[in-house]
C-alpha cells in the first residue's frame, strides 16, 4: 500500500488508502443493492417503439430486395457477399479477406457506402434489427411485477471495468436517433427523478497524470476543450477555426492513442489514407512527448516484468508481449498502454460508488414515503453504472440536493493531478436526465 501511495504522490494525485482488492471487496455489496433495486421501465413505450421500428425494418428490407434485384437472407454473410460482389460487382480491393471469402462486417461495408445505395440500407437494416432483437423485444419480458428491470453487474478481469449482463445495458447506442428513444423508456417512479452523472473524459485525464504530459496537463488545468486543442495542434490552425469535423477527428486520435491505435487502425476509424493517419500520429507524439514516453515505458515494463499495473496496484499479466508472433505481440503492447488507464478510471468510479452509497445511506435519510410503499423512495438509490456514468433515483423534492452530492463525491473522492469533472443532469427519464445538465 505504501508503494501505491508513493506512486500517487509522485504523480501529484491524492488517493484513498486502498488497493484494488479492497476496492473490489467494498464495491460488491453496493452492486448487489443496485441489482436488487433495478430501474423502472415504461413497457408500453418500448412496445410502441418496437412496432415503429419493425415497420421501418420491413420497409428497408423491401428496399434492399429491390436494389439487389431479388430476395435473399440479408443476415447471411454468404448470401450477402454473393449479392454484393458477384451480382452487383462492388469493388473488393480494400476489403478484408476471411476464411469464407470477403468480409461483410460493418467496418468493411462502411468503405463501400458511397459505392451503391444498397450499402447504407444494409447498415441501417442491421442497426435497427439489432436494437429490436437486443432491447425492444426482450426487455419488456424481463421486468418484474413492478415493471423494474434488474441487470447483473460483473467485472472484466482484464481491466477491472464493471460490466452489465442479462440484459447488457452498456451497449445501448448513445448517438443517433434510436439510443435516446430507448433511454426515454427508462423512467423514475412516480414522485421521483433520475439523476445521470457522467465523468468528463476521465480516461484522458488519467493518462495525462500517468504520463505526466505537460501539454495535456496544462490544457486540463486551464479547463480547455481537449479535443479542440488537439485539433488545433494536428491541423495547425487556431482553436477558433476548429470546426465539428476537425474536433471529431481529434477526438478519435485522442482516444485512439490511449488504446494504442496503429496508423492502419486510425485510417479505418476515420476513413482516411494510412499515410494521413500515420502523419496525424507522428504530429501527436511530436507535441505530446509525455504520452509518447509513457507508451514506450509501458511496453518496456511489460516486456521486462510480464505485467502492467493500475494506479491502485491491479496487475494484468501480459506474457504474450514477448511472443514471436508479431500480431500477438502488438496486441499485448496495446494492452500494456491501455490497461493502466482503463483500470485506473474503473477504480476511480468504484471508489466514488462506495463513498456515494455510504453517504446516501447515512447522510440523506428521507422521510418514509406513504405514496409509494413498494419502492422505497425515502432514500435515494444508486441504480446503474454504464461505462463512466452513474444513474441515481431520488425523490423529486430532493433531486437537486442529491445531484449536488453525487457530483461532489465523484469529483473529489480521488484527486488527480488535473481537475476531475462530472456532468450531472436531472429528469423524469434516463434520456432527459442526460440532457438536462445542471450547473
Amino acid at each position: 500500500m505504501k508503494e501505491i501511495l508513493k506512486k500517487a504522490e509522485k504523480l501529484g494525485c491524492k488517493i484513498p488508502h486502498k488497493k484494488w482488492s479492497d476496492i473490489d471487496r467494498e464495491v460488491a455489496p453496493v452492486l448487489r443493492e443496485m441489482e436488487k433495486a433495478g430501474i423502472k421501465i415504461d413497457v408500453s413505450a418500448l412496445k410502441r417503439l418496437e412496432k415503429k421500428l419493425s415497420i421501418k425494418v420491413s420497409g428497408i428490407e423491401k428496399k434492399i430486395y429491390k436494389l439487389a434485384g431479388r430476395e435473399f437472407n440479408i443476415s447471411s454473410p454468404g448470401q450477402l457477399s454473393e449479392v454484393l460482389f458477384s451480382k452487383l460487382k462492388l469493388p473488393t480491393e480494400d476489403l478484408r479477406r476471411i476464411k469464407t471469402g470477403i468480409s461483410t462486417s460493418a467496418s468493411e461495408l462502411e468503405k463501400l457506402k458511397d459505392k451503391h445505395k444498397i450499402i447504407p440500407a444494409i447498415l441501417e437494416y442491421r442497426e435497427l434489427s439489432k436494437l429490436l432483437s437486443t432491447y425492444l423485444e426482450p426487455l419488456p419480458t424481463l421486468v418484474d411485477g413492478d415493471s423494474r428491470l434488474h441487470t447483473h453487474f460483473g467485472q472484466d478481469t482484464r481491466t477491472t471495468r464493471l460490466t452489465s449482463s442479462e440484459p447488457n445495458l452498456q451497449n445501448i447506442p448513445i448517438k443517433g436517433e434510436r439510443g435516446p428513444e430507448i433511454r426515454q423508456a427508462f423512467i423514475a417512479e412516480k414522485g421521483n427523478k433520475l439523476i445521470s452523472a457522467d465523468y468528463s473524459q476521465i480516461e484522458l485525464r488519467v493518462v495525462a497524470c500517468l504520463a505526466q504530459d505537460e501539454v495535456m496537463l496544462e490544457a486540463f488545468s486551464r479547463g480547455e476543450d481537449i479535443h479542440a486543442k488537439t485539433a488545433s495542434e494536428l491541423f495547425r490552425i487556431p482553436v477558433s477555426k476548429v470546426d465539428h469535423d476537425h474536433r471529431r477527428l481529434a477526438k478519435t486520435v485522442n482516444f485512439g492513442i490511449v488504446y494504442g491505435i496503429s496508423p492502419f487502425g486510425l485510417s479505418q476509424a476515420l476513413g482516411i489514407a494510412r499515410e494521413s493517419a500515420a502523419e496525424y500520429i507522428f504530429r501527436y507524439f511530436d507535441i505530446h512527448r509525455g504520452i509518447k514516453r509513457y507508451c514506450k515505458e509501458q511496453i518496456a515494463l511489460a516486456k521486462k516484468y510480464g505485467y502492467v499495473e493500475t494506479l491502485f496496484g491491479f496487475r494484468r499479466k501480459l506474457p504474450e508481449i514477448n511472443s514471436e508472433n508479431k500480431m500477438v505481440a502488438e496486441s499485448a503492447e496495446r494492452m500494456a498502454i491501455n490497461t493502466p488507464v482503463q483500470g485506473t478510471a474503473a477504480e476511480i468510479l468504484k471508489l466514488a460508488m462506495i463513498e456515494l452509497h455510504r453517504k446516501l445511506k447515512s447522510e440523506i435519510r428521507m422521510s418514509k414515503s406513504e405514496t409509494n410503499p413498494k419502492f422505497e423512495c425515502r432514500n435515494p438509490k444508486l441504480l446503474l453504472t454504464v461505462h463512466d456514468e452513474l444513474v441515481v433515483e431520488a425523490p423529486a423534492a430532493k433531486a437537486k440536493k442529491v445531484a449536488k452530492l453525487v457530483k461532489e463525491v465523484m469529483e473529489n473522492e480521488v484527486k488527480l493531478c488535473v481537475p476531475v469533472e462530472v456532468e450531472v443532469g436531472i429528469g423524469g427519464n434516463w434520456d432527459s436526465a442526460k440532457k438536462n445538465v445542471i450547473k
